[in-house]
């Protein structure tokens, strides 16, 4: 079986603008935790889609507006997360929740704006959604439904395990040099951990690649129906959860009998949250790694990365330094990971062969053809 994906879809400038138009701008994105947001002013920033975002609590509510500035474009929140009001630093306006102009210092004096003018002065808002404590934003004056984008079961699942997450969040990004979509691609291929991490990750985890032989018989066939309604319930397949391979040998430690371990399994838990946003425990439900795909440019991604333990039952005084260890020990998996779609990228030029895909591949083919038809026809998710 050849794939449907030319390598113009890892190549093309024209392609990824398409994506950002058609994918980035119309989808609900991740925008971060909300455990990040626990009281009034507290904030994150992001850039979605090329969009400066700030996400802010106000007294309990949390909203999201263009991380702009109405009067001269300067960002107004500029850390990456941090607690103060939503002032700008080049010229002090502030904002109030809704996101409306609060004050102009010396306004009367100095721009003689008329009241209307002032009134009018809101910084544009964008529909936030949280499930559990992950944070979903939509960048779409009329975003879709989010349960037109994520399968019910798949958000309860979702919402109960990041129910489960500490306050205490390490956060870093690697700059790689790959198209977004090959980390996708790479994700949903059980086959290459004992290729690609057999001396980290299959060592203490037994990936089984399987054949669903009518899933694989269906990804032969076109896209069976394009209308709306259609084209977003053949998406809403494409994010999926739970456990996904059994840990045989568990290894204990001290910490794990200090937090409230979410799920009974030993087992790795994943979660593909369709298009960009990976969730994973690698421990059975003790911690947790989260990683962001943001698109940069054709051939380049950055990967932010979260690491989160499962809540504590009370402080312990070592918490920084096991998350620390969470975050060497998966930074060395997602390295190896990295490495090969870098490999992969590398080898991409116009010319490039089809590759020749195995019947185990099915989901990466039925979102290859998804894609496509949504890449080359006007048709909008």
């Amino acid at each position: 079986m050849r794939s449907r994906m030319h390598p113009k879809y890892y190549l093309s400038q024209d392609i990824f603008d398409r994506e950002q138009r058609k994918l980035f701008r119309k989808l609900w994105l991740f925008a971060g935790l909300k455990v990040l947001l626990p009281e009034h002013n507290s904030f994150i920033t992001r850039r979605i889609a090329g969009v400066p975002v700030v996400i802010q609590n106000f007294h309990g509510r949390i909203r999201a507006f263009e991380n702009v500035c109405l009067h001269r474009s300067a960002l107004i929140q500029t850390a990456p997360v941090g607690r103060r009001p939503l002032v700008c630093g080049y010229h002090a306006w502030s904002y109030d929740e809704d996101g409306r102009v609060k004050n102009i210092p010396d306004c009367d004096a100095l721009y003689r704006l008329q009241g209307c003018e002032r009134g009018n002065l809101v910084l544009r808002e964008f529909s936030l959604r949280a499930i559990g404590n992950v944070l979903f934003i939509n960048l779409d004056p009329d975003p879709l439904p989010i349960e037109e984008q994520f399968p019910a079961a798949f958000m309860t699942l979702l919402e109960s395990s990041s129910q489960a997450y500490d306050t205490e969040v390490m956060t870093t990004t690697w700059h790689g040099r790959y198209n977004w979509k090959l980390a996708y691609e790479n994700l949903r291929d059980a086959n290459h951990p004992r290729f690609v991490h057999p001396k980290t990750l299959a060592k203490s985890v037994d990936f089984i690649p399987q054949v669903d032989q009518a899933q694989a018989d269906e990804s032969m066939d076109a896209l069976p129906d394009a209308s709306p309604h259609a084209f977003r319930s053949e998406m809403r397949r494409f994010s999926f959860g739970g456990a996904e391979a059994p840990i045989p040998d568990p290894k204990r430690f001290g910490w794990q009998d200090k937090v409230e371990r979410w799920g009974t399994q030993d087992a790795y838990y994943n979660w593909l949250a369709f298009p960009n946003l990976h969730i994973a425990s690698a421990n059975g439900g003790y911690s947790f790694t989260l990683e962001h795909h943001v698109p940069v440019a054709p051939d380049r991604t950055d990967l932010e990365i979260y690491w989160v333990s499962a809540r504590k039952k009370q402080a312990y005084g070592f918490s920084s330094q096991v998350l620390l260890a969470q975050m060497h020990g998966s930074k060395t998996v997602v390295g190896e990971d990295v490495a090969v779609m870098e490999m992969v990228q590398a080898g991409l030029h116009a010319d490039a062969p089809l590759p020749t895909q195995g019947a185990y591949e099915s989901m990466n083919r039925l979102v290859e053809r998804w894609y496509v038809a949504l890449m080359e026809t006007e048709h909008e998710v």
